[in-house]
């Protein structure tokens, strides 16, 4: 219940944040041009406070925060006296309208670099894209990608982290073949490797790009100790605890093996099983039933428990800092790759390379707030970026019920020198209302069918 809360206070948060930066930049820019705001509201429906500021716009936040809006004065919905006709949206030249509706994406991407750049500025811990193994006949294998190597380009690209690695290999979905190059830790020897992905099947919505390629990453040392147990979990009621090592299941034994003991559980959902386990030098028999829960599409059997490990190496593990002005270059970088990446899933939706059931919505992006904000500012300033550019990207959808839409019109009477005529724009309306609401429902569903 803590989290349900949290994630819905995360949510509210950062799409505040969002919604606020988006339709201030609408606001700012038709101040700027002379045009009068009747109302600037963060959220919809009710009222919750409330206040009409010096220069007589009233400022709102309401109940309902999944939007916002900037009400300007326009002859056209309006009663609008003859000495305020030069205040009216509508009456400004057609180039101070489309400055005005393109100001709130602008301002979104604008909200992405200063966030970016005090992230890095801050210092974002992270750890060096180190491969352990190869899962046998994967595609990284058949390449020969070599193992207990590190990932230092994808396609061109410059790598750091896994986050690199993840977005490079997600632009490259739909691609015949990526190179990939590695080199040994102790070398400064750089290998490249062409995977062939001519059959890569990847479902994001499954799994990482990562394992869907075969690639493990390194992981310390696992130990068959018993570190921690989940609440009113199986193990927990079948009387595990704390320090136990674990020995067999089903009589296999698994004494030096986690991983073993781990594939033997998840084998048997619903199942009752027998785990050994030596407790205070005493053979201890406790009869488990896994609970059986869903992952990547299957069926398996979940334990409730975590193992001892070893300590991550320190020389894996790296902080992407830069300094005041080297961040303000790093944060326009990741905006623009973010912006690339964000355009490229967009149109390998409409080329089939990437499924809609990849379409994400507000429980996923609650979800994302609630654990961003749980690993630290850091982090929560990432997930803010990463949401307001895709905000803005969407708002520029050339969508008539998106801020694009009116840009499209508002081009079209740029160069033909007359407005696009109402019913015309009624039409179009209507038309992108549908698609948002489908597009809408569909991330709904998605978001639903992953709880």
């Amino acid at each position: 219940m803590f989290d349900f809360f949290w994630n819905l206070a995360s949510f509210i948060v950062a799409l505040g944040i969002l919604i606020t930066v988006h339709e201030y930049g609408h606001f700012w820019v038709a101040k700027r041009n002379g045009v009068k705001v009747h109302r600037f509201s963060i959220g919809f429906g009710k009222k919750l406070w409330s206040k009409v500021g010096a220069d007589g716009t009233e400022y709102v936040v309401a109940l309902i925060p999944l939007g916002g809006y900037v009400k300007m004065l326009d002859d056209r919905v309006d009663d609008v006296l003859p000495n305020e006709q030069h205040q009216t949206f509508n009456g400004k030249r057609v180039s101070q309208r489309i400055a005005i509706v393109a100001a709130g994406p602008l301002a979104n991407f604008a909200f992405a670099l200063v966030a970016f750049y005090f992230a890095f500025l801050i210092g974002i811990p992270s750890i060096k894209p180190m491969i352990g193994n190869i899962e046998p006949t994967s595609i990284a294998a058949k390449a020969g990608l070599p193992g207990n190597s590190q990932i230092v380009e994808i396609a061109g690209k410059e790598i750091i982290d896994w986050q690199d690695v993840n977005l490079a290999l997600m632009s490259e979905i739909g691609s015949s073949s990526i190179l990939i190059s590695t080199k040994q830790d102790d070398s400064v020897l750089v290998t490249s490797t062409k995977l062939d992905t001519t059959k890569w099947a990847f479902s994001p919505e499954k799994q990482s790009a990562i394992a869907s390629l075969g690639i493990k990453p390194f992981t310390s040392e696992v130990y068959n100790e018993v570190i921690a147990i989940q609440k009113a979990s199986p193990a927990e009621q079948a009387g595990m605890k704390i320090g136990d090592l674990l020995l067999s299941v089903n009589e296999v034994n698994v004494e030096s093996d986690w991983y073993k003991f781990s594939d033997m559980v998840k084998r048997f959902p619903n199942q009752q099983i027998t785990i050994e386990v030596k407790r205070n030098d005493q053979i201890e028999v406790l009869q488990v039933t896994p609970k059986a829960i869903e992952r990547n599409g299957t069926t398996i059997g979940f334990l409730g428990v975590s193992p001892k490990s070893a300590p991550y190496p320190d020389e894996y593990r790296i902080n992407v800092a830069y300094g005041i002005v080297d961040s303000v270059t790093e944060s326009a970088k990741e905006t623009w790759n973010l912006t690339v990446l964000s355009l490229q899933m967009i149109g390998k939706l409409l080329t089939g390379d990437v499924s809609v059931k990849n379409l994400s919505g507000p429980i996923s992006i609650a979800q994302g707030a609630g654990s961003s904000a749980d690993y630290g500012l850091v982090y929560f300033l990432q997930f803010l970026a990463l949401i307001s550019i895709n905000l803005g990207i969407i708002n520029l959808l050339p969508l008539p019920v998106l801020d694009g839409g009116h840009l499209l019109y508002y081009i079209i009477e740029l160069f033909t020198g007359k407005p696009v005529p109402e019913k015309v724009q009624e039409v179009g309306f209507r038309f992108g209302t549908i698609i948002l609401l489908g597009l809408m429902s569909i991330a709904l569903f998605n978001d639903l069918s992953r709880l």
